[in-house]
């Protein structure tokens, strides 16, 4: 197997992946991948495919995340915000014993979550659904995202701005974002909207912030 973070992938039917990964319903055909990797001391075998963002490997930003962020045990309610093939969210469920809601535009991406997390044996505590699809009174312990950079700033602080108001009272959000892409200034801007972003680690090249609600800092300040 290999060593903690890092992914070796076995391409069955090699492809080139000309589309972007936030396609809502692929038109290449679907290729049959294998990514491994270990998190959390677990070692994961995931399906992935052509179509789906990272499908070759684990993402190095992910699998920054996973390494540097510290992962939930307990129960809870968690999001994996983008969550592609389902590297987080096979993760979380696999290391804890909370329930993780995978969110995507992509349809075949949830498929290969639903796949993934039944093969784990964690499908009854994975729901892998459209943003549309999940509830919108639903809070969240903690939000997990390799965010999608490349649909822009304007999209990517809308996706944002959606989610982020979800966390649960005293919850936090794990990002993930590559400092030549922004994860300064994103940090920044969040710190504008309500939000206290702070970087928790760097590797390679990669900011993992800890989001949490500016509100929740201020209440537990008995000066506030």
């Amino acid at each position: 197997m290999t060593q903690r973070g890092v992914a070796h992938c076995r391409t069955m039917n090699p492809v080139t992946e000309s589309e972007h990964y936030f396609s809502a319903r692929p038109s290449s055909a679907a290729t049959d991948r294998v990514v491994e990797f270990t998190a959390g001391g677990v070692d994961l075998r995931l399906d992935a495919s052509a179509g789906v963002f990272s499908s070759s490997r684990l993402d190095p930003g992910t699998a920054v995340l996973l390494r540097k962020a510290p992962l939930p045990s307990g129960d809870g309610e968690y999001l994996d915000l983008g969550c592609g093939y389902g590297p987080i969210t096979v993760t979380l469920a696999r290391v804890s014993t909370g329930r993780v809601t995978a969110v995507d535009v992509n349809d075949r991406a949830l498929e290969l979550v639903r796949r993934n997390a039944d093969s784990n044996d964690v499908g009854d505590r994975v729901t892998a659904v459209l943003p549309d699809e999940a509830p919108k009174d639903r809070v969240y312990d903690e939000i997990w995202s390799n965010p999608p950079i490349r649909i822009g700033k304007d999209a990517l602080h809308v996706l944002l701005l959606e989610w982020l108001p979800r966390l649960a009272h005293g919850g936090v959000a794990w990002l993930v974002v590559a400092r030549h892409k922004g994860a300064d200034s994103l940090a920044s801007w969040l710190g504008t909207h309500g939000f206290t972003a702070v970087k928790h680690a760097s590797q390679k090249g990669y900011r993992v912030l800890r989001v949490t609600r500016a509100a929740d800092r201020a209440s537990e300040d008995p000066h506030s």
